[in-house]
């Protein structure tokens, strides 16, 4: 049986950001990533120099880990990275689901991947300017396509600057059909470092103001409700 790089398994906590905010979690991360955001706040799942600290992990071990965690009562499973569609997860899915469990993925959209459309929810994330990084708009679509008969495709931005806002603007117009969720970034990263809330509740009123000013009502706005509760403590 193939093996999968897993930075971390964790939960049950809350869903802190996006389309599930606030729904009870248990969270897979998995290791590495076709992408270097300048202010990725999940390094230790990204960078190869972090790749001693990756798992390899069977579905069966990741899934016990999951079952033990949650008690066997069937929550939903995020599963995130790093950059999991790297990685086939598809099995691991189908496992679960079997079991009555829900999942959730986040990704980028860098590539497509046919399991997709066993998800109950695919969170499609495109990097802003500010990441450093430009999206591939034709695998980004591959991967809407793959996710057709997912539970739901959303679309999930990031935002940091009035750059990324103006971007945002355009992407939301290039995919009118997926509901869209604003979220304003958080430019701590160390998590050894405590984040003010007020610093956050700025960021967010910022945002606020920029699309009521704007009259620009498709996108919901929401915080990072994690990072509010636990800054950017790894596990949580």
């Amino acid at each position: 049986m193939s093996r999968l790089r897993i930075a971390e398994i964790f939960g049950p906590t809350i869903q802190g950001e996006g389309a599930l905010i606030g729904q009870p979690t248990v969270f897979v991360r998995a290791g590495g990533c076709d992408y270097r955001c300048a202010w990725c706040d999940s390094l230790h799942a990204v960078d190869s120099a972090f790749r001693d600290s990756w798992t390899p992990m069977t579905t069966d071990d990741i899934w016990a880990e999951v079952v033990r965690l949650s008690d066997g009562q069937p929550l939903t499973v995020s599963i995130s990275g790093g950059n999991p569609a790297i990685q086939d997860f598809g099995p691991l899915i189908e496992r679960g689901r079997a079991d009555g469990y829900g999942f959730a993925l986040e990704t980028q959209g860098s590539m497509a991947r046919d399991w997709f459309g066993r998800l109950d929810m695919l969170v499609l994330s495109p990097k802003p300017p500010s990441s450093g990084e430009r999206p591939d708009w034709k695998a980004f679509a591959d991967a809407i396509a793959a996710g057709q008969e997912a539970g739901q495709v959303v679309l999930k931005i990031v935002i940091f600057d009035d750059r990324d806002y103006a971007w945002a603007r355009e992407v939301a117009e290039m995919h009118p059909q997926l509901p869209l969720f604003l979220q304003p970034g958080n430019p701590e990263v160390d998590p050894d470092r405590p984040v003010a809330a007020q610093d956050v509740a700025d960021r967010l009123l910022w945002l606020v103001e920029k699309i009521t000013a704007d009259r620009w009502f498709a996108p919901r706005v929401l915080p990072q409700l994690h990072v509010i509760l636990w800054g950017n403590r790894r596990g949580v």
